[in-house]
């Protein structure tokens, strides 16, 4: 009898676990300016773990593009870029190559929510390279208005990651796999 409270309780305590990680409105369900706000939300949380570098909002990336030379650094796996990245933007692995060659322009890393991004800024920082840090990452980016690319030209798919970071904005289409690695 005391095996099968124990059974219980566990099922119990597993099952409000779940519910206390599930989102409280599906995606679908959100406006853009709600999806926005939990991208910037998520990102502060995330944040914690690189507070020493220094964030460019999505505005001030696109106001940055036409006034100096900016090199996005696109830190997601190669799956994730082949569904769509920022403009002009490069692989991680092809910038740490060739770093000398970016030394003068503005750097700013991103990747689905930047996490990835900023624990890259923070490696770079200990190595004395100043990389910024999308704020919010490719979500906030086409939120704020901005474009993102394929091979094919402009596209309205974006790699989210996983499901878990699903708010793209109304007309686009959000893309994840299980298997990225």
């Amino acid at each position: 009898m005391n095996y099968l409270k124990w059974v219980c309780c566990f099922i119990l305590t597993y099952s409000l676990s779940l519910v206390s990680w599930a989102p409280l409105a599906s995606a679908e369900e959100l406006t853009d300016a709600q999806k926005l706000q939990i991208v910037y939300e998520m990102y502060e949380e995330y944040k914690e773990s690189f507070p020493e570098v220094e964030d460019v909002t999505p505005k001030q990336a696109m106001e940055l593009i036409q006034s100096e030379e900016v090199m996005f650094v696109d830190t997601r796996k190669s799956k994730e870029q082949k569904v769509s990245m920022l403009p002009n933007a490069v692989t991680e692995k092809a910038f740490k190559k060739n770093l000398e060659q970016y030394r003068d322009q503005v750097i700013i890393g991103y990747c689905t929510i930047s996490y990835r991004s900023g624990k890259l800024a923070k490696k770079l920082r200990e190595k004395d390279i100043t990389m910024l840090n999308l704020r919010g990452g490719m979500l906030a980016w086409v939120h704020e208005g901005g474009r993102v690319y394929n091979a094919n030209g402009e596209t309205k798919r974006l790699h989210v990651y996983k499901k878990k970071w699903n708010y793209v904005p109304e007309g686009y289409e959000a893309v994840w796999s299980f298997f990225l690695f």
